[in-house]
């Protein structure tokens, strides 16, 4: 008898194996997941033994490296574990003493078929073999190389079609940018108009830029064109901040309609809008950005933070007018000399030779199977879809926000409680983040302890006098 059917005779041993997918990544990489996807779902179980790695190589028709560089990977994702001449076995679960199971931090996942390390490697012999040393320690203007700002005028094509160069800023990060921004349109006391619902950041840069964020009306499309043109004109602001797409906390997207209906009253009482945007690139049916309809009105920003790796440090700021442009730059300059030279240098190379587009597949591929897992484990998402990296989570009555974030990181799970977004009269939810614990086995023994959490009402607490 074969070696392949030997091992299909014992289906235990093989019901985890499913057919290699096209385009699916590296083979090593698929096998990894098919083990992880197996302890998952519980067709294999802790105590498992796997078969030999000449067997498995038999029947996946690979050569032994491919199934050796498989194990060592699954031992990384503490999936497996060795035991000498005994065989290889599927790892019980590890107790984490120190490590939080982090739902809080809003990063991207691993990407689905990449090989990030390879990549980066790579990526990084490229840059220092084409580009001179000196030049990568060295001082630069701030806003990029004209090569810089054609990797950002590219990979702003999706949103815009064709961009002038020229109107990109490459920036360190979307929040230097903003604070930029900030200092360009606005002056010290002015009003920052925004939703209820806003990315802290915003808060924090208009704090200490001595700017007072003010809340706009909304409704289910976001905020209301009468309510903008009202407050803007009671507060003579000049400046609004938006993040319409898939917006941080609530994941809600504006629509076009309300995009064009906001721009236009932006036009007509002449304010600007800064326009957050780190996750259109997440969507799967982003309208155009409100930059599209309203160009001279509207800064666009996009980091490469939420949808690539926020080591990048690297956010392109669409400004088509010149002299607000040179502005900008002055201000940013005040803070922030320049990007980093050497991981600028990356990101121009991984989006010029397709590398960064290759990336941000596999990430939307695992973000995409990451809201699966969730939509499987919780209920009650205010706005339940397949697109981002994190979910708007309405809590039962019996739980508030903080008590259930404080009674989560008792148990290791860090959540966000709606207060960190809303400065009055938060609702009662907190945002999940799915990105930052790195397997997906661990995302949902996370998102198993959160169900448990949410299945009882909080203990009574009873004060102990001595």
């Amino acid at each position: 008898m074969s070696q392949s059917k030997s091992i299909q005779k014992d289906d235990h041993a093989s019901a985890w194996v499913t057919p290699f997918v096209q385009h699916g990544g590296p083979r090593y990489l698929q096998i990894a997941d098919m083990l992880e996807r197996a302890l998952s779902g519980g067709s294999l179980r802790p105590g498992d033994r796997l078969p030999p790695q000449r067997s498995l190589a038999a029947l996946f028709q690979v050569d032994l490296t491919t199934v050796t560089r498989a194990y060592d990977e699954a031992k990384r994702r503490n999936l497996l574990e060795g035991h000498g001449a005994r065989g290889t076995y599927v790892a019980a679960p590890k107790v984490e003493l120190t490590q939080m199971l982090d739902l809080s931090m809003n990063i991207p996942p691993p990407p689905v078929g990449v090989d990030f390390d390879d990549l980066l490697k790579q990526g990084v012999a490229q840059v220092l073999m084409r580009t001179d040393s000196d030049l990568l320690m060295s001082y630069h203007l701030g806003g990029g190389s004209q090569a810089d700002r054609a990797a950002g005028a590219a990979w702003l094509a999706p949103m815009f079609g064709n961009v002038d160069g020229e109107h990109v800023v490459a920036c360190p990060g979307a929040q230097a940018a903003l604070a930029a921004l900030i200092l360009t349109l606005s002056r010290p006391g002015d009003a920052i108009l925004t939703e209820p619902a806003v990315y802290p950041g915003l808060r924090s840069a208009a704090g200490q830029l001595n700017r007072k964020a003010v809340v706009v009306e909304t409704d289910a499309d976001g905020m209301l064109p009468e309510a903008l043109e009202k407050a803007g004109r009671k507060h003579r602001a000049r400046l609004v901040y938006l993040n319409p797409t898939l917006q941080n906390p609530t994941a809600h997207t504006m629509p076009a309609a309300r995009r064009l209906a906001i721009t236009q009253v932006a036009q007509r009482c002449g304010m600007h809008i800064i326009e957050d945007d780190p996750y259109w690139l997440l969507a799967s049916d982003a309208p155009p950005p409100l930059a599209h309809y309203a160009p001279a009105h509207v800064s666009y920003i996009a980091t490469l933070s939420k949808c690539l790796a926020p080591g990048l440090r690297m956010a392109y700021t669409l400004i088509a007018d010149t002299q607000l442009r040179e502005r900008f730059l002055d201000a940013l300059r005040s803070f922030s000399l320049m990007a980093t030279p050497v991981t600028t240098a990356l990101t121009t190379q991984w989006i010029h030779d397709g590398s960064a587009h290759a990336l941000l597949a596999g990430i939307r591929s695992e973000a995409d199977a990451r809201q699966d897992v969730i939509r499987s484990i919780l209920t009650g998402a205010t706005h339940p879809r397949s697109d981002g990296i994190h979910v708007w989570f309405s809590l039962p009555g019996y739980w508030t926000s903080r008590e259930l974030a404080a009674t989560a990181r008792a148990q290791g799970v860090a959540v966000t409680a709606s207060d960190a977004f809303y400065d009055n009269r938060p609702p009662n939810a907190i945002r999940i983040s799915l990105g930052s614990i790195r397997d997906r086995a661990r995302l949902a023994s996370a998102l198993k302890k959160l169900s448990l959490l949410l299945a009882h009402k909080p203990a009574v607490r009873r004060e102990f006098v001595i």
